[in-house]
């Protein structure tokens, strides 16, 4: 990183501000990694490292939050009071952007939705606990399922909504419980937030029902007569958490 870095501001001709995504979040005790299920960085301090070895300050923020805030800023919820920018992928992760203003909250856990319990004798979680809508709503998780439902182990969550868009029994019966999840989790952060707009990321994200089936499921838990909120795609893609990390720097 460090040539990288030597490489870039060589390129540039100017001094270069560094920004990090990472899984997990910063202690604000300690200052080092917690909450990561990347768990070789659980008690790391990363931050304090990269910036000894770099020379300077370093901004370091959960990989969600830089999600949302680049989603925010400049992507699907550009332009929106309240962003809830959630991640469906190897893990299930949130951020929450408020007029612009990334929320990291008291203890540096703002919109870790993927660590609510949704039924506490469900399957163990790497944190600790059993039942996490992580341990139900990831890839991993749905490919599980399919897996201990008689499914090819090493089927991937894409392939098995392919499959139920093929009408395949078993990928089907598969999906229909993970929208059951999915829908009674965002329904939650809906009531809770309100937001003006849920934009999803991660691997999941281009499952195209998760956007109709989903939203459909979770209509009937949505505390009020409608359910209006917007819940799309993110436009920024794969350099969402990239361009996120840079914008925590002003421009």
């Amino acid at each position: 990183m460090v040539s990288l870095v030597d490489e870039l501001e060589e390129h540039a001709g100017a001094p270069c501000r560094v920004g990090i995504g990472t899984p997990g979040a910063l202690s604000r005790k300690t200052g080092r990694i917690k909450n990561s299920n990347t768990t070789c960085l659980i008690d790391q301090p990363l931050q304090a490292d990269l910036s000894a070895l770099l020379k300077r300050e370093i901004r370091m923020e959960n990989d969600a939050n830089c999600f949302a805030l680049s989603e925010a800023l400049d992507g699907a919820g550009q332009g929106q009071a309240i962003v809830f920018g959630m991640i469906l992928g190897t893990g299930v992760g949130g951020g929450i952007v408020v007029n612009q203003q990334l929320l990291t909250g008291l203890q540096s856990i703002t919109g870790e939705w993927g660590h609510n319990p949704l039924c506490p004798d469900g399957p163990r979680c790497y944190c600790g606990r059993r039942g996490c809508i992580e341990t139900f709503l990831s890839g991993p998780a749905l490919a599980a399922d399919y897996a201990r439902r008689g499914g090819e182990p090493t089927t991937t969550a894409q392939t098995i909504a392919a499959l139920a868009e093929d009408n395949d029994p078993l990928a089907q019966d598969v999906l229909s419980v993970f929208f059951n999840y999915f829908g009674q989790a965002l329904a939650t952060i809906i009531n809770i937030l309100d937001p003006h707009v849920v934009v999803i990321g991660g691997g999941l994200s281009g499952i195209d029902a998760l956007y109709s089936r989903g939203r459909e499921a979770a209509a009937p838990y949505v505390f009020n007569d409608e359910f209006a909120t917007p819940i799309v795609s993110n436009i920024n893609g794969d350099s969402a958490g990239v361009r996120g990390a840079a914008q925590l720097w002003p421009a």
